[in-house]
């Protein structure tokens, strides 16, 4: 005796109810797991300083650079060293740099408290 297969029409189109669940699952993961291998931080240009004057590939470096340091005083080092390389680009340019408001380090110090 076979089991018996649960097929029903999905708009135009033929779908086994007992594996679309699993299909669906496996869709999320695939386009999740991307997000999930970049981290939680989302840089973008109102978060970040200086993010208008990075390239595309400056952006992703430092966003993954940000993911690797495993103390605070890394993380600062390079955020300062960051910060100073921003300020040098902007001021050439004859513009600005905007403070992003956050501590991009702050996860990994002794003090930190998540909201």
């Amino acid at each position: 005796m076979q089991p018996t297969q649960h097929w029903k029409y999905k708009g135009s189109k033929l779908m086994n109810t007992k594996t679309a669940p699993y299909l669906l699952l496996l869709g999320l993961l695939a386009l999740g797991s991307t997000a999930f291998a970049r981290g939680p931080f989302r840089a973008s240009d109102g978060n970040t300083s200086g993010w208008s004057f990075m390239t595309q590939e400056e952006r992703v470096a430092h966003q993954a650079k940000i993911r690797s340091f495993k103390t605070y005083a890394d993380c600062r080092e390079y955020q300062v060293a960051h910060h100073k390389l921003m300020l040098e680009r902007a001021q050439a340019k004859g513009q600005t740099l905007h403070a992003s408001g956050r501590d991009f380090c702050a996860h990994l110090s002794t003090d930190y408290a998540p909201h």
